[in-house]
């Protein structure tokens, strides 16, 4: 390893400009009219990937942005970890708020300046680089095999029908992703959970036409008014999810996994102080942390209707709509949490008005068992770098390609993720720090030894 880690240190500022000429190319995958640009960015990769040390290494087209692939088998006997990515960015709207333009990487206080910086471009690309310090140091212990897509941004349409079609080719023992955060530099977590996620529209319609309100008000159903009732209903006085069923069979995490999160550092007072908010609000019996990483949640992340335009126009509304997520958590099923909803909601509507759920996307929880050796290769490579080891946390969030690759390739995932909560992804100024692109370059070479070793033995 010691190899390895002199040649990392050797190359370090021909990494950092490979990186900022990945992420300088603007593939956003949402936009069509950067579809050029993100058939580019693959093409910049697969050149990377071959001269890495990758054979077999091909671009597949899909119905959308096209995949990439490589590998190098040393012995079929032996383990193999498939390396999971995505090359493809969020649109850098509203470019005003950027301090320095999205798509030309600019360090500040040793952070990295971009869109795609940490998500997932930066990230990404330290298994490349962890990569080809191995093959050129000639101490690669195990099989590797990349897959990077480019759209997950846009929810991954075409991931599981290529997963499917390419089974026998996917055949690997783990997946290691990275494309997570932890803690603090100075607090390195591992995230062995993460939610799922279930998304629906809500249409809510009273009269066949917008009414005048004076004429009409006080007579018929407004529509906004209703839905506005309906969804606060969802919630009881203990912020508890109403819906019949909804937490049928979840698992409660246990004393002992419970002290485990909560040596995760908390600071109530900053975390408000950050927010501009006075007072937290959440599923009573339950710490701050546990609420968005372990209980399950109903949120509405956008509701309309009538007129929203400058001035006034006094009219009641024909339709109200409403667009809302519920984040799962271990045995709960994204497309049974959406039948539940569903009747649920329709079951609360008045007669006077008519009701439509329209389901969007969704995707499963995850778990990685803290004694698997998945997880213990990982906190053992985070130990040997960072000094410290690792808290396991549960993620917020939801990566519906994680169940995908459980589902159809039967392999556990590792979330060895370097990104902090300050990156800021998705919004202007996301950034990465220098060190975690490098901490996450050194690491994922000790990754592959321990895990290396645990399996054989």
């Amino acid at each position: 390893m010691e190899k390895v880690q002199g040649y990392i240190q050797e190359n370090k500022q021909r990494f950092m400009d490979e990186l900022f000429d990945l992420i300088r190319i603007p593939s956003i995958s949402a936009d069509s009219e950067y579809k050029a640009d993100v058939l580019k960015t693959c093409e910049f990769l697969k050149e990377k990937l071959i001269a890495a040390g990758a054979e077999n290494v091909e671009i597949s087209p899909t119905k959308g942005h096209p995949i990439l692939y490589g590998d190098k088998i040393i012995d079929p006997k032996l383990p193999t970890i498939l390396v999971y990515g995505h090359y493809d960015v969020q649109p850098a709207v509203p470019l005003e708020l950027w301090t320095t333009p999205p798509f030309e990487p600019t360090i500040r206080n040793e952070r990295i300046y971009a869109r795609g910086a940490c998500d997932d471009k930066g990230q990404m690309y330290m298994h490349f680089k962890a990569f080809e310090a191995m093959m050129k140091t000639g101490t690669l212990p195990c099989n590797v095999k990349f897959m990077i897509e480019g759209e997950e941004e846009v929810g991954s349409p075409n991931l599981g029908p290529y997963c499917i079609a390419n089974k026998a080719k996917l055949k690997a023992d783990v997946c290691l992703i990275s494309d997570t955060s932890m803690i603090a530099n100075d607090v390195p977590s591992i995230d062995v959970g993460l939610r799922g996620l279930t998304y629906v529209e809500v249409e809510v319609t009273g009269p066949n036409r917008d009414l005048h309100s004076g004429v009409y008000g006080g007579a018929v159903a407004n529509p906004i008014n209703i839905l506005a009732k309906m969804i606060a209903s969802l919630h009881d006085e203990n912020m508890h999810i109403t819906i019949p069923g909804f937490y049928d069979g979840i698992v409660e995490q246990t004393a002992e996994e419970r002290a485990e999160m909560a040596k995760a550092p908390f600071n109530e007072a900053d975390y408000k102080k950050d927010l501009g908010v006075a007072e937290l609000l959440g599923e009573k019996g339950y710490t701050t942390m546990e609420r968005t990483g372990t209980r399950p949640t109903l949120d509405c992340n956008g509701i309309w209707g009538g007129y929203t335009g400058e001035g006034s126009k006094t009219v009641l509304p024909s339709k109200a709509f409403a667009k809302i997520s519920m984040r799962l958590v271990p045995n709960q099923n994204s497309h049974h949490i959406t039948e539940l909803f569903s009747k649920h909601f329709k079951s609360i509507a008045p007669a006077s008005v008519k009701v439509e759920v329209r389901p969007h996307h969704g995707g499963e929880p995850v778990l990685t068992p803290t004694d698997s050796i998945e997880f213990k290769a990982a906190s053992m490579a985070i130990e040997k770098t960072f000094g410290k080891k690792p808290i396991p946390t549960r993620g917020g969030g939801s990566i519906p390609i994680v169940a995908l690759f459980e589902k159809e390739l039967g392999v556990k995932s590792v979330l060895m993720g370097f990104g902090l909560d300050i990156d800021a992804l998705h919004s202007p100024n996301e950034s990465y720090g220098v060190f975690n692109f490098y901490k996450g370059i050194e690491t994922i070479p000790y990754y592959y030894e321990n895990y290396t070793k645990l399996k054989s033995q």
